[in-house]
């Protein structure tokens, strides 16, 4: 059973729209519900279905899926004739709705902007003009929630298919603002609902800015109202002084906006269609006498509460711009528009709100232009003027008076195009007859003097003729604070008038990169004192303290030189600008703290420090006098530099991230972070090429299509800066001393001092520091220790990506310095050490360092009582070095390290070397064994070396060849002669083992005896016996005997020889000939081998192959794994 469709009162009529739909609804009921039937509709057919579907959705809720698949099913017009219907019923129906079809209503609304329904486009109007101003009403404030989130939530597919609906929207959301934020602040509910609106406004003002130029100068007058929103004063600097930051070619400045004309498209947004419906009415139909209760009747139904008022400049808007009455309501007795406005604007009970309404009312006046604009836009307030003289002339007085104050203030730096434009307005109201002359105006006695002798100066215009072509505008070198209106605020109101906020917004800073501004250089100290004294009035304003500042200091960098001593001297000008600061409670240089995350934190950025520290970055020579005199007056100086420098090279970074960046969404995400200093920093730059070089720029649009060159340029000139004056300054105070200290220990001071204010920037300051700071930080025992003492886990993580990266380096690669900080660190905190072997283990990983040298260094200069201080260095030493690979340096330092109380050390080494490189470590070790024989002629095994070896590598050793069935126990107690080479051993050895018969145990005793470089060798003490035709063993070769010919007799063998010859060809692992089955590992070069027996084991195979068995194999390193002999 369908519920209702509407609230109707029992005296109302039934709405026909309301009983179509309920009729079509009965007639196909049970066709609605599965299975629907296959044939084809008929056109009338078609639409009866269509109006029974609308009406089951929005009043059958439980069924509106199955109705919308029953719709999707049927439609063959792109859903145009149901939009049709849903359209009509949002702009008749909406408000009688109940509230479960409410709620159906915007549902069907985004399933048709799903399907791209035609004609949703109208739906989606409607659904917007049904947002009514200033109403906060539970119901009005859900369906502006239910519209922000669909324009939020469908924002790609709306600006592909229908881009000017945004604007749309933006028009209507920017107005509602205005009343919400009015009372967010008091009310929790209205808080989401505002976030949302900000987010799309933001959102369209940032990315979509083309699109907002289509809603023309009315635009402005909407942003006015939000002046005093956060988010909306980056927009209104951007577009007051940096509108090539809005990106969008060809726009050029607010002057543009203000020449184009709003469409009465997007003003009658603001007017519900019930409003549009009666004031038409109002305006067409009612004779002027009989309007009172007309207006009573209007006032009762849409003005009903204070907050409604706000409506009243939409009304007018309206009226002006979109109610344009035909001659002949015009020649007849019908209510004329200016009578509707005036009484509108004696009903404005609030100030900001009057000064709104006389704002919409004069605003097309303020630009216009003949060309564009239509004379009816102007003539209700010139006729209200006129015909309000003599019975109303407070009002007249109230207009005129209003309307030069808009002349005179609403936009200092466009005021020559307002007076063209209100000059023109009188002008073609004249030429067109809505008026005759203005006598009436200029010598009626109900004007004020004042106001009539104004008026005829401003008239004179009208007499000298109108330029066609103004004049280039060039902004003043001093701006000062706009006349407000007087009694246009109110206690306890949140905000101040639109004109107000305007006056105040459409200022240009001077010095902006945007404007034509050239500092006048004052030669004279005593102009530049006085330009200081004014500060402390000037800084209240902020921009126009901003402003004075940065002539001061233009001043002072073009003065080659001021008197030594005295109020004007560079140290009573710094020391009066301090004061003055102080006194209006500016901070005088404090780094700035904004290093993390998306910020608009535009205010620190153009802050007084940031403008002086960008002056000295450009200007380092001239300005080092004076900060050095805040130097002296213990201001924080170098650490505002070094902030200044880092946070440039950080946001230049996010910005080459930008660039790097391939998915989407994650160049949005990058879009949003603001690098407002590195913005900032580049104005400044081309501010200072203009003054220097005296030419124009191209302006560049944004920081985003920068030259990676010119932003590597002004990041390394601002670190040059700082380097500078760490350089040339004249000390710090301590101990009310002045101590002249290295630029190394005053980098320190700046950081620790940074430190103090920021904690989480530190990590980026450090990283700006050691990638641009190498001479002065590099190894530095304090700095690091401030490093590793200050950052947590998840920074030094990040310090080590760097470090990995090849980023910078901490350390650097002098063995006696990297040695010196290691002795320094073993009296730091156990978490501070920790954190010194992470980065060092990284960073000593990843670089040339000898390691050898520093391992030696430092076990060198261990004693017995230094076990417990040491534990924390020895295990990242054992860390450090069971990551290198051992080349035969580092194994021969492992070997060689002093017997000390870690006496594990040099055997935990060896020991994970085996694992994880066995064959490079045997490698390694043989080869600075024949290298230290061959420069001091003795084994580093000999019994009589000089050298000694480490006991536990050797115990280490001793043990694994014995896990390997090698024993090394005698190899260790052999001794050398001093003359007996590497080469003569094994040539002995070889001559030992080498004949046809002999005594088995004989040969087995010269093989045990080889040096490592031989190390074929048996399982056991004793050489195995074979009792049958089959014989295993593990043989360990080592190349350079094979090379010789030195081999062992195994078993009841009496000896096996071999010759051999090098072939680069032939990859083979394993083969089998004539029984004899070969496994190798590591292949790496072809050797060919020749096996001669000369036992009875091998006569078989001798007689049926050969006496000689060629096998041909293949080394991957230089070691044979094992040779397995099979049956015969």
């Amino acid at each position: 059973m369908a519920a209702n469709l509407l609230r109707v009162a029992p005296y109302e009529a039934e709405n026909q729209l309301e009983l179509s739909l309920r009729q079509s609804f009965h007639l196909v009921e049970k066709s609605l519900r599965p299975p629907f039937p296959l044939t084809i509709p008929t056109q009338e057919q078609y639409k009866t279905l269509n109006r029974a579907i609308l009406y089951g959705i929005l009043t059958e809720v439980h069924h509106a899926k199955t109705h919308l698949k029953h719709l999707h099913a049927v439609v063959s017009d792109g859903y145009a004739f149901f939009l049709s219907l849903l359209t009509q019923i949002v702009s008749e129906l909406l408000e009688k709705l109940v509230d479960s079809a409410r709620n159906q209503v915007i549902c069907v609304a985004r399933e048709m902007v799903d399907v791209s329904a035609i004609g949703f486009h109208g739906l989606l109007v409607s659904l917007l003009r049904q947002i009514v101003g200033g109403d906060l009403s539970d119901g009005n404030l859900w369906l502006c929630f239910e519209l922000v989130s669909l324009f939020l939530g469908k924002w790609k597919f709306l600006l592909e298919e229908e881009p000017a609906l945004l604007a749309s929207g933006l028009y209507v959301f920017l107005r509602l603002l205005a009343d919400h934020c009015r009372v967010s602040s008091n009310d929790l509910k209205l808080g989401a609902l505002v976030k949302l609106e900000i987010e799309f406004c933001i959102k369209m003002l940032r990315e979509q800015f083309h699109l907002c130029l289509k809603i023309g100068r009315d635009i402005i007058r909407l942003l006015q109202d939000l002046v005093h929103v956060p988010e909306f004063q980056a927009v209104w600097k951007d577009l007051v002084l940096n509108p090539s930051e809005l990106r969008i070619s060809g726009f050029f400045g607010i002057s543009q906006i203000y020449c184009t004309r709003t469409s009465s498209q997007f003003i009658l947004l603001r007017i519900p269609p019930r409003m549009e419906s009666y004031l038409r009415f109002l305006l067409t139909h009612v004779k002027l006498g009989c309007q009172n209760r007309h207006q009573v009747w209007f006032a009762d139904k849409f003005l009903f509460n204070s907050w409604r008022e706000t409506l009243i400049c939409d009304i007018v808007r309206f009226i002006c711009c979109c109610h344009h009455p035909t001659n002949e309501i015009l020649q007849s007795d019908i209510i004329p528009r200016w009578a509707v406005i005036g009484w509108l604007l004696k009903s404005c009970r609030k100030n900001y709100v009057e000064a709104n309404v006389k704002l919409a009312l004069f605003y097309d006046w303020l630009f216009f232009d003949e060309k564009v604009d239509n004379i009816m836009n102007i003539e209700p307030a010139m006729l209200l003027m006129m015909h309000s003289i003599p019975n109303y002339a407070i009002i007249t007085n109230s207009l005129l008076e209003f309307l030069f104050l808009l002349v005179d203030n609403y936009d200092m730096e466009h005021k020559e195009l307002i007076m063209r434009g209100v000059l023109s307005s009188f002008s073609i109201l004249i030429s067109k007859g809505v008026i005759h002359r203005l006598d009436v105006l200029t010598s009626s006695g109900a004007i004020s003097a004042p106001l009539r002798e104004r008026l005829a100066t401003f008239l004179l215009g009208l007499k000298c003729g109108i330029p066609k072509v103004l004049s280039p505008i060039k902004v003043s070198d001093q701006c000062f604070p706009a006349t407000m209106f007087p009694g246009l605020s109110i206690p306890g109101t949140p905000t101040p008038s639109s004109t107000e906020k305007c006056i105040n917004v459409l200022k240009d800073p001077i010095g902006s990169k945007n404007t034509n501004y050239t500092a006048t250089v004052r030669t004279c100290s005593d102009d530049l004192g006085s330009l200081v004294q004014n500060l402390g009035e000037e800084i209240k304003s902020g921009k126009l303290g901003i402003s004075l500042l940065q002539k001061i200091l233009d001043s002072f960098v073009s003065i080659d030189s001021l008197p030594q001593s005295g109020p004007n001297s560079t140290q009573g000008l710094c020391t009066k600008i301090a004061k003055e600061l102080k006194l209006n409670g500016q901070k005088l240089f404090e780094p700035l703290s904004c290093f993390l995350g998306p910020t608009d934190s535009s205010t620190e950025v153009e802050s007084v420090t940031s403008i002086i520290v960008r002056k000295f970055v450009f200007h380092k020579e001239r300005m080092q006098e004076m900060l050095s005199c805040w130097v002296m007056d213990r201001f924080p100086v170098g650490a505002c530099l070094l902030s200044y420098a880092s946070r440039l090279a950080y946001e230049a970074n996010m910005d080459d991230n930008l660039h790097k960046s391939f998915d989407s969404d994650s160049l949005l995400k990058f879009k949003d972070y603001k690098v407002l200093l590195l913005k900032f920093h580049v104005d400044g730059y081309h501010y200072h090429l203009e003054r220097e070089k005296n030419k124009d720029l191209v302006a560049i649009d944004s920081v985003y299509g920068l030259e990676s060159e010119l932003v590597s340029k002004l990041i390394s000139d601002a670190f040059i800066a700082y380097k500078y004056f760490l350089s040339n300054n004249p000390g710090t105070t301590l101990h009310d001393e002045k101590v002249d200290i290295t630029p190394s220990k005053l980098l320190l001071l700046d950081l620790v001092c940074y430190s103090k204010y920021e904690g989480k920037g530190l990590k980026f300051l450090l990283q700006s520091v050691f990638r641009h700071l190498l001479d002065l930080c590099t190894n530095d025992e304090e700095i690091i220790r401030l490093l590793v003492s200050c950052l947590d886990d998840g920074d030094i993580l990040d310090i080590k990506f760097n470090v990995g990266l090849k980023r910078f380096s901490i350390f650097g690669e002098n063995t006696e310095t990297v040695f010196s900080l290691i002795k320094s660190s073993l009296n730091w905190e156990p978490i501070e050490q920790h954190k010194l072997w992470g980065l060092l283990d990284l960073e000593l990983l990843s670089s040339q360092f000898q390691l050898e040298n520093l391992i030696s260094m430092f076990f060198s200069s261990i004693g017995v009582k230094d076990a417990s201080l040491c534990s924390i260095a020895i295990g990242g030493l054992l860390s450090i070095c069971s990551s290198r690979t051992p080349t035969p340096e580092l194994v021969g330092a492992v070997v060689l390290l002093p017997n000390c109380v870690f006496q594990d050390f040099a055997a935990t080494v060896l020991s994970i070397w085996a694992h994880s490189n066995h064959s490079t470590l045997f490698d390694s070790f043989a080869m600075f064994a024949e290298k230290l024989e061959s420069h001091t002629g003795q084994s580093i095994f000999s019994k009589n070396a000089d050298i000694r070896a480490n006991d536990s590598a050797m115990l280490w050793l001793l043990t694994y060849f014995n896990a390997q069935g090698v024993s090394l126990s005698n190899v260790l107690g052999r001794s050398f002669s001093s003359n007996n080479t590497g080469e003569n051993t094994r040539r002995s050895i070889k001559k030992n083992t080498s004949g046809t018969g002999g005594n088995s145990n004989n040969s087995y005793n010269a093989a045990k005896d080889l040096c490592p470089s031989v190390v074929a060798l048996p399982a056991s003490q004793a050489p195995p016996q074979v009792t049958d035709k089959s014989f295993a063993c593990t043989v360990g070769c080592r190349l350079n005997a094979v090379r010789h010919g030195c081999f062992a007799e195994f078993g009841t063998f009496e000896h096996l020889s071999m010759s051999y010859s090098l072939t680069l060809d032939g990859r083979f692992s394993a083969t089998q000939i004539g029984g004899i089955s070969l496994n190798l590992e590591n292949v790496e070069s072809s050797m060919r081998l020749s096996w001669t027996s000369a036992s009875p084991l091998f006569e078989d195979v001798a007689s049926e192959k050969d006496e000689s068995l060629k096998i041909e194999v293949c080394f991957c390193d230089v070691r044979i794994e094992e040779i397995l002999l099979g049956k015969f």
